[in-house]
């Protein structure tokens, strides 16, 4: 297939799915009783009316409706984006000492008020987009609340980098995993890339040279800790004093980390940490290609001490695929990383996409057969990894065919 045929595909392909992605939250997800949205759906569409609501689910529903509709002008979507913004600001916002909780319950009450830095980034990653089409001071003040309260209390002034998570009060506590899988440890990748994520977003509207070094710094701890120099996968954990801890092989987050960082150097101009993040993006997607599948597929995990696979595909790496195989097609021009790009679109249109019921699959087995027992909607189940990739194609092929 010639090239400028493929990316128009593409492009048509992945806006008509970003369109039945957001259909679904739409149809299935406001709570019209409690307001906002519903806090888990089942994989059958059972709502469940009385399960907690994470913030990051919200956060990241408010991302994909603004994003959406910077993208497409639909004004449906700036109406469920500010749904979600009035939500957060009433509801997660903790007014007494700042930063969001984690979780609330069905009624917006706070529940689980520990500070996860993560969560931070993620409710300053939504309001920062919202802000890119909604003047608004109430949002203004609180993005500016949240990125102080980042560096008030998780960065790390000795030794750079962010540290995981508080109490309520900012005290430190024992447990600051982010999920029950991940390690104890005080410094891990996937709140760096999501800070990094939502600094990246601040700046677009608050050029501020404080905040480009902050940028430029958290890019710094990619490229010098995050990128294990010798596989070229991302290395999970670290202590405070940025000695490494065990930890799996994410393909996911290894190649959605290559195109975030590009993205975020590119937003500061700054061109030697361009030119770096150019050559440590063609470096770990190279690593990542180890995890595809024959299918297109790409695995979950590998544990590189006891050399096993988890032989599940779920459906956020597939997404992150889509973007970081296409990226790697943009920086080297060679078009077996634009093949990948696409192959990974059709095992997730094969296999993935849930054309019955609505959205996306959690994942699927090695058997492909979906995993039923997971959620559509949930703490960790949002309209973010798969509406932000078919915005990023669309986006993407858009420029790539001018």
């Amino acid at each position: 297939m010639l090239t400028h045929s493929l990316l128009d595909i593409y492009r048509k392909e992945t806006e008509e799915e970003l369109n039945q992605i957001l259909a679904y939250w739409l149809e299935h997800t406001f709570d019209e009783e409690q307001g906002g949205f519903y806090g888990r759906i089942d994989n059958d569409n059972n709502v469940d009316k009385i399960a907690p609501k994470g913030a990051v689910l919200n956060s990241r529903i408010l991302w994909a409706f603004t994003a959406a509709y910077r993208a497409t002008k639909n004004e449906i979507y700036l109406q469920a984006a500010e749904r979600a913004f009035n939500y957060i600001a009433v509801h997660f916002i903790d007014k007494e000492f700042g930063g969001v909780y984690w979780t609330v319950d069905y009624l917006g009450h706070p529940l689980d008020t520990k500070k996860q830095i993560y969560a931070l980034a993620f409710a300053l990653y939504g309001i920062t987009e919202y802000l890119q089409c909604r003047e608004s001071e109430t949002a203004r003040s609180l993005a500016m609340d949240l990125f102080n309260t980042i560096e008030k209390y998780s960065f790390d002034t000795k030794r750079g980098g962010y540290f995981e998570a508080f109490a309520r009060d900012w005290k430190e506590m024992n447990d600051l995993r982010l999920s029950a899988k991940d390690a104890n440890e005080k410094k891990t990748m996937n709140t760096h890339l999501h800070v990094l994520e939502a600094y990246t977003n601040l700046y677009r509207i608050w050029p501020d040279d404080l905040l480009k070094n902050s940028i430029a710094g958290l890019t710094r701890n990619f490229l010098e800790h995050f990128t294990d120099k010798t596989s070229g996968h991302l290395i999970l954990f670290f202590d405070e004093n940025w000695n490494p801890r065990p930890g799996p092989v994410s393909y996911g987050h290894d190649i959605e980390a290559t195109w975030l960082l590009l993205e975020a150097a590119e937003a500061i101009q700054d061109e030697a940490l361009i030119k770096s993040a150019k050559s440590n993006a063609i470096f770990i997607t190279n690593a990542v290609i180890e995890g595809l599948d024959s299918d297109g597929g790409l695995w979950y995990e590998y544990d590189p001490i006891q050399k096993h696979l988890i032989k599940e595909k779920h459906s956020w790496p597939q997404a992150e695929a889509m973007v970081g195989f296409f990226n790697a097609w943009q920086i080297t021009n060679n078009h077996r990383y634009l093949t990948l790009s696409y192959n990974s679109w059709n095992f997730t249109k094969k296999y993935i996409k849930d054309t019955a019921k609505g959205e996306w699959y959690w994942g699927v087995l090695e058997d492909h057969q979906p995993m039923l027992s997971n959620d559509k909607v949930g703490i960790w189940k949002c309209p973010y990894h798969n509406s932000r990739a078919c915005m990023q194609i669309m986006q993407r092929t858009l420029a790539a065919a001018q």
